[in-house]
């Protein structure tokens, strides 16, 4: 029987100030992330102590001839938030890290809790800029002049699951999930023959397996970080997919990961048809707006992505049928939407419009183009690109077309708003997002799986949250309610 899983996605967001002052992309997600927060209120610091980013899954750690560096010696701001996610300035990006949750239909929520953050955080800081100028915030993953940043997907797994494993199986289905993931761009970096194509980061990756995610991406990373006991977990880090703004996408990105890692966890995934040439096939599934083009397979044959993402679909459903009482409804709906988009792709993939963003975008496009008379290579076009991802809901064409009912939408908005300031209720998460409310001002800093408190003794007390299904809001809940202080939660813990 397949353990819990829990997942979580760090976001980095686009960034730039228009404006009479030229203001840098650091400076400018400094002003972003420092602006969020309430008047007088002390920061929550990350905790960098239990990050080993080097450590490889492979079985060994690459050697760092720098030495650590802290946020605060880069005058980056960093902060941990009332909902228990991390919001920080990661190089030149402002980014959110959602708190853990344990189904797709919370990582929605969360996510798009992230996107009203950054919305809010951008009108803050543009306060403290000269009258006229602007903080322009994009969720998406290039800036259309050679440069990618990251949308990363977490997955807690057993270290019980070889990693040589999860390779070989997941590598065919993240080239092939590209049909519903890809959040659509104009051009391309490997061919001027491609004006638009399915994803945004795919042309960025170049090696099959590797630690790196900045230069030589890889499409299955190996970073051996679980933010979890170690000698039960690891993290799975994916890097390859893209940021999604239609809330299908995002929770079929997460939702198929989830049962498909439950499958490999219980050896219950056939074999998978093996790429000949996985990076080559994810450009080239990328490149294809009609997802029907022939992918070459170890074995000579060729499959299309949609088949290969067929055979996933079916060994999942010939699972959930043998542990029928286990299905749960979220898993339930991630399994008759993932059917309902391969059955549409295969008819006509652009009929993904309103649920996938890249499908949503070209005809966003298009139908500009159309009026306008105007070439791929428009520059008026490049900046419908843009404005697809702007954050902001009354300009973002994005959330133009969410208020003419063009979108669906699966979570409310009620949810999403409430999500900006409370975490989700049943993982550490609660607990993270509960103390930090709480006991804000003896909190000295907060990682994923400790907190750190300064109650006036000698010492810093460190309380470990090494299990992502603890410190729930049922378990702990009234625990917090009967304490005044830290102090005495400290005491109750120990005790």
């Amino acid at each position: 029987m397949a353990t819990p899983k829990y997942v979580g996605i760090e976001t980095e967001y686009g960034i730039a100030v228009d404006g009479p002052t030229e203001v840098n992309p650091v400076l400018a997600s400094s002003l972003v992330v420092g602006a969020y927060r309430d008047a007088g209120e002390r920061d929550v610091v990350w905790d960098h102590s239990d990050e080993h980013p080097l450590r490889d899954a492979r079985g060994y750690e690459v050697p760092d001839p720098h030495e650590p560096v802290v946020d605060d010696e880069l005058g980056l701001a960093n902060t941990v938030l009332t909902n228990g996610s991390r919001f920080y300035v990661d190089h030149a990006h402002p980014e959110y890290s959602s708190p853990e949750c344990s189904n797709a239909r919370d990582l929605v929520i969360w996510d798009k809790a992230g996107e009203r953050i950054l919305e809010d955080a951008a009108a803050r800081a543009a306060t403290t800029l000269p009258p006229g100028s602007r903080v322009l915030v994009h969720k998406n993953n290039t800036d259309g002049k050679g440069a990618a940043y990251g949308t990363h997907e977490n997955y807690l797994v057993p270290r019980s699951v070889p990693f040589g494993r999860l390779t070989r199986q997941l590598l065919p289905f993240f080239v092939s999930r590209t049909v519903f993931v890809g959040a659509g761009r104009l051009g391309s970096e490997l061919s001027d023959e491609v004006p638009f194509q399915l994803s945004q980061r795919a042309d960025f990756f170049e090696v099959e397996v590797g630690l790196e995610t900045t230069l030589k991406r890889p499409l299955m990373n190996t970073r051996d970080e679980p933010h979890a006991d170690p000698e039960r977990y690891r993290r799975l880090h994916v890097i390859n997919g893209d940021a999604n703004l239609c809330e299908v996408a995002t929770f079929l990105k997460v939702g198929t990961m989830l049962l498909l890692l439950d499958l490999i966890e219980d050896d219950a995934l056939p074999e998978v048809p093996a790429l000949a040439e996985p990076v080559t096939a994810f450009h080239q599934v990328s490149h294809d707006l009609t997802c029907a083009r022939p992918l070459r397979l170890e074995d000579g044959s060729t499959a299309t992505a949609l088949e290969i993402q067929g055979q996933y679909l079916e060994a999942c459903r010939r699972y959930v049928k043998d542990r029928d009482a286990d299905l749960d409804p979220v898993t339930a709906q991630v399994l008759e939407r993932w059917e309902a988009v391969l059955a549409l792709a295969a008819d006509d993939p652009r009929s993904l419009a309103g649920q996938v963003d890249w499908a949503t975008k070209l005809e966003l496009m298009e139908s500009y183009r159309g009026r306008h008379g105007l070439g791929w290579e428009s520059d008026r076009l490049k900046m419908v690109d843009l404005q697809y991802h702007d954050v902001r809901r009354e300009k973002g064409l994005f959330h133009r077309l969410v208020s003419r009912g063009r979108i669906e939408r699966l979570v409310g908005e009620d949810e999403v708003i409430a999500a900006m300031h409370a975490p989700p209720t049943d993982t550490r998460a609660w607990f993270r997002g509960e103390c930090i409310r709480r006991f804000r001002r003896q909190i000295v800093a907060a990682g994923w799986d400790s907190l750190i408190f300064d109650v006036g003794g000698e010492a810093l007390q460190r309380v470990p949250m090494m299990e992502p299904g603890r410190g729930t809001r049922d378990a702990l809940g009234p625990l917090l309610d009967e304490v005044d202080d830290a102090q005495q939660l400290l005491e109750r813990l120990t005790g």
